[in-house]
């Protein structure tokens, strides 16, 4: 890692650690360099005002959603629906490379704005390609987080090629990340367990949650397993994107009653432009708010314990918890590199 790198990491902790107690930071937002669009993306872009599902937006647009949703900081990745696959490794491989770097320059212009995440796809890139990206994202751009999309790519969360890049991410002081849902059969909870019990000692992320693009009646097994799952098994960060209100509620509330370090390990987010950052934040001040008027919630375990819940934890899930996870990872990445 060279030592530009370096600074702005160091920057950035700094940052973090000093605004932690009042940044809002919306955990999972996809930003696209939308004047490289063509083909067929570029037409549905530039067709329709009306929405059509996974829709690009640019990092500057992201800033105004952030503006109008109270948002201080987002986490930002790569949007799969924007990066072109056409079934030759070496230029998929290009194409997603190129998505990174756009998340890695908006990050540096936007440095008190944005947290910067990486992408790998083992299937697309093959498991060499996948590999060679992750240490690029790590070493080079210094990316702590790497997500990996098995439901989109079609590959199961816990098949060989999947558990060698996971090692190599955690080899290399990152913190390995996964799009986690109901949608389709490839991220059961019993697949994520695996990946969290190979490495107990580091980090996992687990993006949605159970959720995911599943209807309700489809994931309602998953929430059930996935809440329990992290309970379990204290290194899983779940950020509560695209997913279901009654369950994210049922979530915070267990999370909050099991204490440390569990209260620590969920955190909010929109999954931007998918899901949109002014609804979902609007929704989880409201939500929060009737938290800490818990003797009148419907909830039983609230109107148990009205205080459960106080300003300073509801703080942590709209952003506290986020910030002190990068903030410490960045820490370590620096340490290993």
């Amino acid at each position: 890692m060279n030592q530009n790198v370096a600074a702005e990491i160091t920057q950035r902790i700094e940052y973090l650690e000093a605004n932690a107690e009042r940044l809002v930071i919306d955990a999972d937002t996809h930003a696209t360099d939308t004047s490289r669009l063509s083909g067929d993306i570029l037409r549905r872009f530039e067709s329709s005002a009306d929405y059509y599902h996974g829709r690009p937006v640019s990092a500057e647009d992201l800033l105004e959603e952030m503006r109008l949703a109270e948002v201080d900081m987002a986490l930002i990745w790569q949007n799969p629906a924007a990066t072109a696959r056409i079934g030759d490794p070496k230029k998929d491989y290009q194409s997603l490379l190129a998505a990174n770097r756009y998340i890695n320059e908006a990050a540096r212009r936007y440095l008190d704005r944005f947290i910067p995440a990486g992408w790998v796809d083992p299937k697309a890139c093959g498991v060499d390609g996948a590999l060679r990206m992750a240490e690029v994202l790590i070493r080079e751009l210094g990316f702590l987080i790497v997500k990996m999309n098995p439901a989109q790519n079609g590959y199961p969360i816990d098949s060989e090629s999947v558990m060698l890049v996971v090692d190599r991410i955690a080899e290399l002081g990152g913190i390995p990340a996964f799009h986690y849902g109901a949608d389709t059969p490839f991220t059961p909870a019993d697949g994520l367990e695996r990946i969290a019990a190979r490495h107990p000692d580091r980090l996992l992320v687990a993006v949605h949650m159970g959720g995911g693009g599943a209807g309700y009646v489809e994931a309602e097994q998953l929430y059930q397993a996935s809440r329990a799952l992290g309970l379990r098994h204290p290194n899983i960060r779940f950020f509560l994107s695209a997913r279901r209100d009654t369950h994210t509620e049922s979530d915070l509330i267990a999370y909050q009653a099991a204490g440390e370090p569990f209260c620590r390990n969920l955190c909010c987010a929109s999954d931007a432009p998918y899901g949109r950052m002014s609804w979902n934040f609007g929704g989880y001040r409201q939500m929060f708010r009737s938290f800490l008027e818990g003797s009148n919630h419907p909830d039983p375990r609230l109107r148990a314990n009205p205080r459960l819940f106080t300003s300073q934890s509801v703080q942590n899930y709209l952003g506290g918890n986020i910030a002190r996870l990068a903030a410490e990872g960045y820490r370590e990445l620096l340490r290993t590199a």
